[in-house]
């Protein structure tokens, strides 16, 4: 048993909040009243006035890298940093050497992430060895427990074969996400075309290579009514896109990166390949319209992309670097920093858009606070300042090391077990990451 004692609550799926103490049983929740006696037995009790307690963030977008390239990242490394940033649940992306197109794959992995301590779930391939041509075994892969369908890292461009996969995904009753990007369009991918590209002398890639993707399996969705997310949307009109979409029904979804709401092309002329990612960072408007979708639903989810990287493949020159960056234990310092303490989004509404939606997507009981309900529970320093720098991750791969930003996670409880959180005592103050 663990019990939380003086946390200020907040419930973003019940709107309920204020100061209660918590009281955990097994994996559940048992109780949530504004005072509980300590019980007799064996019992955790953790002091947290001055906290914030919510429940386990939710990511559905991480990328583990195993199998195939855990010199990178690893599922235990890559949950334990998860652990670190306050998500309980992740949903591993399929672009692994093999990829997770066949069920003993996506055994492996999910059994991989029973060990870890949080609830780590796996996507599977839409197409076999992510070439987009071949269908995988999709209610095979639904029966072995894949989470959802995505190629993640590659577009998807035969417009019949995204038609069919829909209709399969609408079937199980499964989600598909979309990596929105034409390869036709793009020179160079990670680097914006505009004032990034021509300061590298480069072509770089255009806003259209991911608005026509994304208009086009919209209209697919409504089509078919499969469940669909757009992942890591970039430009304003990916916005104006989705936004249009969903006042006509169907069942979408989409996501947006702390990266994407906080950076622009500039970042990447600043720090080079630790701001490299796919799609680009694109101009202030592009990131003032994804804060706009934020706020009014648009974008209904906040997803790192964790996609760490080696230190030696970071320092090759631009073109050759590969794209992205780590994400897990900044994503909630950077929306507490960029979106809540600039009156862009109540704390509620964020963590709405990093637990109780991103949970929805995929139907799992995850991302509320309610007594009989999970014991995902997370408590955050919302005034301490902290500094990116030491972490659990393999990777270190982010533009965010050394910045200054608010809040900072202190406990994370998943199923009713601490995961992170030794020091719970000292919590004002500087905390390095």
């Amino acid at each position: 048993m663990i019990l939380i004692k003086n946390a200020y609550m907040i419930d973003p799926k019940s709107g309920r909040e204020g100061r209660y103490d918590i009281l955990t049983e097994g994996d559940r929740i048992a109780r949530i009243e504004e005072k509980i006696e300590k019980p007799a037995g064996e019992c955790i009790v953790i002091e947290a006035q001055g906290l914030l307690a919510a429940p386990g963030l939710v990511d559905v977008h991480v990328h583990f890298r195993e199998p195939g390239r855990t010199d990178k990242e690893d599922i235990v490394t890559g949950a334990a940093a998860a652990a670190k940033g306050g998500f309980t649940t992740v949903v591993m992306m399929a672009n692994t050497a093999p990829a997770i197109d066949n069920g003993q794959t996506l055994r492996q992995v999910l059994e991989r992430g029973k060990k870890t301590g949080i609830h780590v779930l796996s996507c599977a391939n839409v197409t076999m060895g992510m070439q987009g041509k071949e269908l995988t075994s999709m209610e095979e892969l639904a029966a072995q427990g894949a989470a959802g369908f995505t190629d993640d890292g590659k577009p998807l461009t035969d417009e019949n074969l995204v038609r069919a996969a829909m209709e399969r995904a609408a079937g199980l009753d499964k989600p598909i996400s979309f990596h929105e990007e034409d390869p036709a369009l793009i020179a160079q991918n990670g680097i914006n075309r505009g004032k990034a590209s021509r300061h590298f002398g480069l072509d770089g890639s255009p806003r259209e290579a991911e608005s026509r993707l994304v208009e086009r399996d919209l209209e697919l969705a409504l089509e078919t009514g499969a469940k669909i997310n757009i992942q890591h949307i970039s430009a304003k009109e990916s916005v104006e896109l989705v936004r249009q979409a969903k006042q006509r029904g169907g069942n979408i979804h989409a996501e947006a990166t702390p990266h994407h709401f906080t950076l622009t092309e500039e970042a990447l002329i600043q720090y080079g390949s630790l701001a490299k990612m796919n799609p680009p960072l694109r101009e202030e408007e592009d990131r003032q319209a994804i804060i706009r979708g934020l706020a009014d639903g648009t974008i209904d989810i906040i997803a790192t992309d964790h996609a760490p990287h080696t230190a030696q493949e970071k320092a090759k020159p631009l073109t050759e670097a590969p794209s992205g960056i780590i994400g897990l234990e900044t994503a909630l310092s950077l929306g507490i920093t960029e979106l809540v303490e600039k009156k862009y989004l109540a704390m509620k509404q964020l963590l709405r858009l990093m637990s109780t939606n991103p949970a929805a997507l995929y139907g799992l009981d995850a991302g509320y606070l309610a007594e009989g309900g999970p014991g995902d529970i997370i408590l955050i320093d919302g005034e301490a300042e902290t500094i990116p720098g030491q972490y659990a991750s393999k990777a270190c791969n982010t533009p965010f090391t050394g910045w200054k930003l608010k809040g900072r996670v202190v406990c994370t409880i998943a199923s009713g077990q601490v995961v992170y959180g030794d020091e719970l005592m000292g919590r004002k103050g500087t905390a390095a990451l």
